[in-house]
C-alpha cells in the first residue's frame, strides 16, 4: 500500500470484506461501525492529497453508506478515486459512484443498486404484492395462494420496501451529480442514466448480478482499465492479493487500513 501511495502521490485506504472466505461472520456487510475504522486511519493524512480508496465489499446498510461517504467527503471534498480490483457490490457500488472516477479491471464488477430490506430485493417484493393483486381479482381460485405469501409480510414491510428504493436512487443520483459529474451542464440527465440502469431490477434481474468496465462505461460511469498502467496494476493487485491471502490465513473478517500502515482489523 505504501507503493502505491507513492506512485500515486496520494492517500491510499483499503476497505475490504472476506465475505468470500469468511461465510456467516457479522462483520461482512457495510455498517455503522465501520466510520470508525475510516476516523483511524484518515487521522494525521495530508487530506490535500486527496484520497485512493482500494473497495472489496459485498455492500450493507444504505444509511451507514450515506453517513461514511458524507464523511469522506467533509474529508477530501470530491478528490475520491475508488479503485475496484475484483467486485463492490450494492453498497459498495453506491460508494464508487460517490467518487469522480473508477478503476476497474478485467477482472472487476459492480453490482445494481436495487436495495435489499432485511434480506430481501425491495424491487422483488413489490413486483411480487403488485402480481398477487392483479392474479388473485382475476383468478379467484389463487387467491390463497397469494394470501399465504402477503400474510408473510409485517406491518409497514411494503412501505419501508419503497423508501428503501427511493433513498438508493436519490443518494446516487444527487452523489453523481456532486462528484463525478459536478460541472457538467447535463449532470442531472447523465446521474439519471445511470440510475435507470443500475437500479432498474426488470433490467438487472438478479441483486447479485456482476457488471464489468465496460457495462459500467456504458451506464456514463467515467471508468479507467487498469491494465493501461501495467505499474498501477501491479501494485492495486498486489495489495488485493496479500488482503485475500491474510482472510484465507487468520480470522479476521473485515481491514479496514491505510497506507502508512494504520489498521482496524475485524473478526
Amino acid at each position: 500500500m505504501a507503493n502505491l501511495a507513492a506512485y500515486r502521490g496520494r492517500n491510499v485506504i483499503a476497505y475490504y470484506s472476506g465475505w468470500l472466505q469468511k461465510h456467516g461472520s457479522p462483520n461482512l456487510s457495510i455498517d455503522d461501525g465501520d466510520k470508525n475504522g475510516f476516523m483511524a486511519t484518515i487521522y494525521k493524512m495530508d487530506r490535500t492529497k486527496g484520497l485512493d480508496l482500494i473497495l472489496h465489499t459485498p455492500g450493507g446498510d444504505i444509511p451507514a453508506t450515506d453517513s461514511i461517504v458524507d464523511y469522506l467527503h467533509q474529508m477530501f471534498g470530491n478528490d475520491i478515486e475508488v479503485f475496484i480490483p475484483q467486485l463492490a457490490m450494492s453498497a459498495g457500488t453506491m460508494i464508487a459512484c460517490s467518487s469522480r472516477k473508477i478503476h476497474m479491471g478485467k477482472q472487476s464488477s459492480i453490482g445494481p443498486i436495487d436495495p435489499q430490506f432485511r434480506g430481501v430485493p425491495c424491487h422483488g417484493v413489490l413486483e411480487e404484492f403488485e402480481t398477487a393483486i392483479s392474479e388473485s381479482s382475476r383468478k379467484q381460485a389463487s387467491l390463497p395462494f397469494w394470501r399465504a405469501i402477503v400474510e408473510k409480510y409485517e406491518p409497514t414491510f411494503l412501505g419501508e420496501c419503497k423508501k428503501s428504493i427511493q433513498m438508493a436512487s436519490e443518494f446516487v443520483k444527487s452523489q453523481l451529480e456532486l462528484c463525478m459529474f459536478a460541472g457538467r451542464r447535463n449532470a442531472k440527465s447523465l446521474a439519471g442514466t445511470v440510475v435507470s440502469k443500475l437500479g432498474d431490477h426488470k433490467a438487472t434481474k438478479l441483486h447479485a448480478r456482476h457488471y464489468n468496465a465496460d457495462f459500467a462505461r456504458s451506464c456514463g460511469l467515467i471508468v479507467d482499465n487498469l491494465e493501461d498502467d501495467q505499474t498501477l496494476q501491479d501494485a492495486v493487485l498486489s495489495v488485493h492479493h496479500c488482503f485475500m491471502h491474510t482472510f484465507a490465513m487468520t480470522r479476521v473478517s473485515k481491514i479496514i487500513e491505510s497506507d502508512s500502515g494504520v489498521k482496524v482489523l475485524l473478526a
